[in-house]
Order: C-alpha cells, then structure tokens, then sequence
C-alpha cells in the first residue's frame, strides 16, 4: 500500500519560494493587435463606461496621447473647470511656504512659464538668468537696430512683456519672503 506524499506548502510559512506553484500564470496580453506584452494599463473604452481597455505602457501612453481634458466643452465650461481645479489644489501651494520647494515645481504661474519660454529658459531659471536672456534676445530684434522690421518690433514688444511678467513677479516674491 502506497501513501500519498504530503505537501510541502501547507501552513506557513510556506516552504517553497513564490511562483513556485504548478499552476500556469495568468497573464492578460495588451489589448493592441499584434502586441505580446503584458496588458497592466487600464484605459477606459468609452467615457463614463466601467469596460477597459489593458494596454501595456507603450500602447497606453499612445492611446492617451491625444487625450484632451478640455474637449467638448465651450471657453467658458473650460474656464470655470479650471478654476474649480486650481481651487481644489490650491493647498499644495502651502510648500513653497516651507523653503524647501523652488520655482519649477509648480510655484510659477502659467503666464510666468510663458515668459520663461519665449526667452528660451527653464522654470526653475533666477532672475539672473533671466536678465541676462532678455537682454541678448532684445538686442536681437531691438527697433533701433532693425528700423521698419514689424515682425521684429513685435517680438522686442513680446520680450519686453514677458520681462514685465517676470520682474513683477520676483518682485512679489522678495515682498513676501
């Protein structure tokens, strides 16, 4: 009389390693035609539906590429989402009180990081820098060097305002700290 080999994983701890069992892994492929990678990405099928699409990461980010937050909605819908959004997130802005959080991460406005792309800089660019961008790009397109040029007189009158918006707001932050 034969007896049955008893089980080397009952109780714990358990005794053989994890992935160790002699079941097949279940393994959900990414849902893109042709792809073999591991599906770990939910993205929804359509709006408001608890059906998903599993992509995996490549095929996500390419499916939210053209993700627009805003679409559907008139200027107006789009202004008060907004506002209601940076209302609800405001309370992060309370880091910047602390010292330890800088300009790039989130304490610059939208028209500041405007300013600081049309003089080619970064977000977390001082003011320094920035002095020194805007000097070499006005000197550039200055009216006085470039008389009856229009398209130049427009791109010096857009520096100048982004060097506005830029002082002002260093400004404001030497009044506060």
């Amino acid at each position: 009389m034969s007896r049955a080999k008893r089980s080397n994983d009952w109780g714990f701890p358990r005794w053989r390693g994890y992935g160790g069992a002699r079941e097949a892994a279940k393994v959900r492929l990414c849902d893109r035609h042709g792809c073999t990678e591991p599906g770990t990405c939910p993205a929804p099928k359509s709006p408001n539906s608890p059906d998903r699409w599993m992509f995996c990461q490549r095929h996500a980010a390419e499916y939210n590429a053209g993700w627009d937050y805003f679409a559907g909605l008139d200027a107006e819908e789009a202004a008060q989402r907004e506002a209601d959004e940076t209302r609800d997130n405001s309370g992060y802005r309370e880091s910047a009180h602390y010292g330890w959080a800088t300009s790039g991460d989130g304490t610059r406005s939208r028209d500041e990081l405007r300013a600081l792309d049309l003089l080619d800089l970064t977000p977390d660019a001082d003011f320094d820098a920035i002095k020194k961008s805007y000097r070499a790009k006005a000197k550039e397109v200055h009216p006085d060097l470039r008389p009856g040029d229009e398209e130049a007189a427009r791109a010096f009158q857009a520096l100048q305002l982004a060097y506005e918006v830029l002082r002002a707001a260093e400004e404001r932050r030497e009044w506060k700290g």
